[in-house]
């Protein structure tokens, strides 16, 4: 069965280019106009992802997210423009999963959206069981445990929900704890493709793993950096 993206974007001409392509690589697409018309339909009849634009009227995607992660951790890619720095990074805060500045190469999208939903399917298969790797072993450093096959994470016994490149990124560090992990490093454990993303877009998330943690645990101090070289979790 074919994924689904569903398209939120005002500039109809981004959203008839993008469905045709889409189409072509063998996905079914649904469109939306505005983040208001795209929001019950995403709620309610989810997609496998949506790519959705900052900039919108009516409700834009940064709204349009905040609502979203209330009900649901759908993979959401946004589109920016190259001025959009602090929307790119608010919106990394707040769940989005990665982000593509306009103008951009549909086949750099296409590649990010594949990248993504390999790691949902990579997902939803250990859930399953029906993954033929052999089952992961439960991560346990000091308060934080992981479970790979459930995709859960726990704090002091508290559920924290991740989304797949959070865990992807906490799993790298935890696997090795003390041991500092570059920005790249963290791409490739993350991403697990020939993709390019920037440094900003792992310290967003690191700054978002870190904030989800200190939800549960308002001192929490597991992942450290260390300036110009990258990230380490401490495991107490």
């Amino acid at each position: 069965m074919a994924h689904v993206i569903a398209l939120v974007d005002d500039d109809r001409n981004i959203l008839t280019g993008l469905s045709i392509a889409l189409q072509a690589e063998g996905f079914d697409t649904r469109v939306y106009s505005d983040g208001s018309a795209a929001l019950e339909a995403l709620i309610e009849n989810p997609p496998d992802l949506a790519v959705c634009d900052i900039k919108m009227p009516r409700m834009d995607g940064l709204e349009l997210l905040r609502r979203l992660r209330e009900k649901s951790s759908l993979p959401v890619i946004f589109l920016t423009s190259k001025t959009d720095e602090q929307d790119e990074a608010l919106g990394l805060s707040m769940g989005a999963d990665d982000y593509i500045a306009k103008p951009f190469s549909q086949r750099l999208l296409i590649a990010r959206i594949r990248a993504l939903l390999r790691r949902e399917d990579m997902v939803r298969s250990r859930l399953s069981g029906e993954t033929t790797q052999p089952p992961a072993e439960i991560i346990t450093r000091g308060r934080l445990q992981m479970e790979p096959e459930r995709h859960r994470v726990t704090w002091d016994g508290l559920p924290v929900s991740l989304t797949v490149t959070e865990f992807l990124i906490l799993e790298a560090l935890a696997q090795r704890p003390g041991v500092v992990k570059t920005r790249n490093q963290l791409m490739d454990a993350a991403y697990q493709d020939d993709v390019f993303v920037d440094d900003r877009t792992i310290d967003s998330h690191i700054k978002r793993l870190r904030r989800k943690f200190r939800q549960v645990d308002g001192t929490f101090s597991g992942i450290s950096t260390l300036y110009g070289a990258g990230y380490s979790f401490a495991g107490d």
